[in-house]
């Protein structure tokens, strides 16, 4: 299409009302089939109008004269000049609250160009779909979907936040101390599935998977939750298949460390976790806490956490460091079981050097679990000067 537009664009100075028809006819007929749709797109010009050259040119085989031109000035006057007030009157509804009133006919409704057309009529501008869909482009719409850029109200000590992670983990590092960031990934669909992307396959042969996203009965879903150690640029995953708890979490925080923290970090006295501000690791969640509690009694290792404020989990590194390229990994790709799901994320490497390990956690996890105000005062935690609900300590209790 851009091709096209080019071509016009260098042309069209050049071509006269019939030839400029026949040319854009003889486009779409070397196009085959759409060819009208796709020309009309790429140059403006009405599909009629191409149509309308398209049998100029079977007439000219059949020995037709079709040399008349019209004089500069004839032919039908555009919409916007027959009517002034048809453009202002189509910016109200399509943009109710901006350009016109709040409470246009249109402003709970699907803004189709069927729809427009019959609220133009009723305002006394008689026009046909198709003509309200070249009034758009010509006053520069097009469809568009949302886009994700607002974050609400932020927190006064949002900032300060940031700076106060940063602080804790450069601290951390220079103490030759672990941190990590941890997170839950979007949960999976296993089975024979469509998953968004595309991978190379023999022309006209993709891989079929079910037209219907109904979960698999016998393979489920999985979680994987993921620990990514920031200073060594390595990962860990821990696939889950039960339920998204502050328990499972706690697991794979657990996992991470015997199967690669210990090794990694063997004079370890602490652990600096950043995490989201929700989830099965909030920071209002009191099984993390008494999750980490147990952790930290385990391993003997004091465990610091730092809370992203709410609304800023895309901050967290695990999401563009690690997340992102297991995504890419399987791009295209239908899970067909949980074993390819641990490949796959097994797999994943960068030219950064990331590495990630993965292991199945088919464990149960109970949902609904209370914990008590007193199993709350029996934790050996140390909230710090600074928002105590995000940044505190959880302490050995045998220290």
């Amino acid at each position: 299409m851009e091709t096209i537009r080019r071509k016009y664009a260098a042309l069209a100075p050049l071509l006269n009302e019939r030839t400029r028809r026949c040319w854009a006819a003889t486009e779409a007929q070397t196009l085959g089939y759409g060819g009208v749709s796709l020309v009309a797109r790429a140059t403006g010009v009405a599909r009629g109008t191409i149509q309308a050259g398209l049998r100029e040119i079977e007439q000219e085989g059949a020995g037709t004269d079709v040399r008349r031109i019209r004089q500069p000035g004839g032919g039908r006057k555009k919409l916007t000049m027959k009517d002034p007030t048809l453009v202002a009157t189509l910016n109200q509804l399509v943009e109710p609250t901006t350009r016109g009133d709040p409470e246009s006919p249109l402003r709970w409704t699907c803004k189709s160009t069927t729809k427009l057309a019959e609220e133009l009529r009723k305002a006394g501008h008689p026009l046909s779909q198709r003509s309200v869909c070249t009034l758009l482009y010509e006053q520069h719409y097009s469809l568009q979907a949302n886009r994700k850029t607002r974050e609400g109200t932020a927190h006064p000590d949002r900032d300060a936040q940031f700076h106060y992670i940063s602080e804790s983990v450069q601290r951390f590092q220079r103490a030759k101390q672990p941190v990590i960031s941890v997170d839950t990934k979007k949960k999976e669909l296993v089975g024979p599935f469509k998953n968004p992307g595309r991978e190379w396959h023999s022309k006209g042969h993709p891989e079929e998977v079910n037209i219907h996203d109904f979960v698999d009965p016998l393979l489920g879903k999985v979680i994987p939750y993921g620990v990514y150690d920031l200073t060594a640029n390595e990962g860990w995953v821990n696939v889950g298949i039960d339920h998204d708890t502050a328990a499972f979490a706690v697991e794979s925080i657990r996992r991470w460390w015997h199967y690669m923290g210990t090794e990694r970090y063997p004079r370890a006295r602490k652990l600096l976790i950043t995490a989201d501000c929700g989830g099965s690791n909030g920071s209002r969640t009191r099984l993390w806490k008494v999750e980490l509690q147990r952790l930290a009694d385990e391993l003997g290792l004091t465990i610091h956490v730092r809370h992203f404020p709410p609304g800023t989990s895309k901050w967290n590194k695990i999401e563009h460091r690690m997340f992102c390229f297991i995504t890419q990994n399987w791009r295209g790709r239908p899970l067909l079981s949980r074993a390819t799901v641990v490949n796959l994320i097994a797999h994943t490497t960068t030219r950064q050097g990331l590495k990630i390990r993965a292991l199945l956690d088919d464990n149960p996890y109970e949902t609904g679990r209370k914990v008590s105000d007193g199993e709350l005062h029996a934790l050996k935690l140390k909230k710090e000067a600074f928002q105590g609900g995000w940044n505190y300590s959880l302490i050995p209790r045998d220290c």
